[in-house]
């Protein structure tokens, strides 16, 4: 077997060994957890991914070396005739042998690799969710524990309250009932205050609202009346203007109708007729 051969098949051999010792029952995630953070293992695993790709390229070049040879072993030969030469086919199938075994030794080597870095990332996964589920496990615990405590002080308060209703005289009683009748009126009154502030808050804002409505119609109005002041203005003289127009033409026509002789009071008759 020659050298790289070799080399591929020793390193199949400790893969075998390795993914055997991963799948120990015995040893917990969090142990194999506890060593992959370990000096020694943490110094390595920070050029784990360099050394993988690395394995994985030479192992990728064997398996292709491999398949080629199997593929030249297996085509027949042109130039011995094999069934007259038992020694050239005794040769021949050593080589394709060889070849067969060269192939299914470096694509199981390949596959192995891959195995053992899925192991190795599935285990470190199953180590971080079973501290988490440790850490849930007794944040529940502390909070049932709380709960519990709170109950009791809460059942210990009512019994005391309940002994101390019990010892009081009825004018004590009375009174007693009084203040928690008070106290349920001040929670009430409280309820009433807040729903009160809310209401008076909607209410401002509504006015606040209304008033920048308000401001903005009026500043708008006084726009429209400052635009439509001088049109007015302008169409009051162009109206006045018409108004001489037309006097001053019925006074011309009245007087050229008139005969020059006549009075003045005459022309004015007609005019205004």
């Amino acid at each position: 077997m020659a050298l790289q051969w070799t080399f591929v098949a020793s390193f199949m051999y400790i893969e075998i060994a390795v993914v055997i010792i991963l799948l120990l029952p015995f040893v917990s995630p969090g142990r194999w957890q506890k060593i992959f953070r370990s000096r020694l293992v943490s110094g390595v695993s920070a050029y784990s991914n360099i050394y993988f790709n690395v394995f994985i390229a030479i192992l990728l070049i064997l398996f292709v070396d491999s398949i080629r040879e199997v593929h030249k072993y297996t085509a027949p030969t042109e130039e011995v005739d094999l069934k007259h030469n038992p020694d050239a086919a005794n040769l021949a199938m050593m080589k394709l042998f060889r070849a067969q075994r060269n192939f299914y030794i470096s694509g199981f080597a390949l596959f192995l690799w891959f195995i053992i870095r899925r192991l190795l990332t599935l285990i470190n996964e199953e180590a971080k969710l079973a501290a988490q589920c440790q850490a849930y496990k007794k944040q529940a615990e502390s909070a049932t524990e709380a709960a519990k405590r709170l109950m009791e002080e809460k059942d210990n308060s009512v019994n005391k309250g309940k002994e101390d209703h019990e010892d009081l005289d009825p004018e004590e009683k009375n009174i007693a009932v009084k203040l928690d009748q008070t106290k349920e009126q001040l929670v009430k009154t409280k309820e009433e205050l807040k729903k009160t502030k809310v209401d008076l808050e909607t209410l401002k804002s509504q006015a606040t609202s209304t008033n920048n409505e308000y401001d903005r119609l009026l500043k708008e109005h006084e726009k429209l009346q400052v635009s439509w002041t001088p049109c007015l203005l302008n169409r009051i003289w162009i109206l006045m203007l018409l108004f001489v127009v037309i006097f001053l033409k019925v006074y011309s026509d009245c007087f050229n109708n008139c005969s020059s002789d006549s009075d003045t009071t005459e022309i004015f008759k007609i005019c205004l007729s």
